[in-house]
């Protein structure tokens, strides 16, 4: 039995109606459009599929970026310096300045 309730009974009746309807001369025809048609869907997913896959990575990443900004913060704190209006490589240069530099 099919799922949904579809069994090779009603299966075979739906066929002979639908060839009733159209006609043996349009069942080719109308079985290439349901072949393009579903063709056409495919393609649709996968394209989707693609799509939601950039878009979960664009996030991930923009995800890191937050983190790293959001560590950078803390250490500007941490050192005693003002993030407040900077720009992250204004942040960093001041961390740069604040770290002790050891000599080699």
């Amino acid at each position: 039995m099919i799922p949904g309730g579809i069994g090779p009974h009603e299966l075979m009746l739906i066929l002979i109606i639908v060839f009733l309807l159209f006609g043996a001369s349009k069942l080719p025809q109308l079985a290439r459009s349901v072949g393009k048609g579903m063709g056409e869907f495919k393609k649709a997913q996968r394209e989707s599929e693609v799509e939601l896959r950039e878009f979960e990575k664009e996030l991930r990443e923009k995800g890191h970026i937050e983190e790293k900004k959001d560590k950078i913060e803390k250490l500007a704190l941490d050192l005693g310096i003002e993030t407040e209006g900077k720009t992250e490589e204004e942040i960093l240069d001041e961390i740069n300045k604040a770290i002790p530099k050891s000599a080699p």
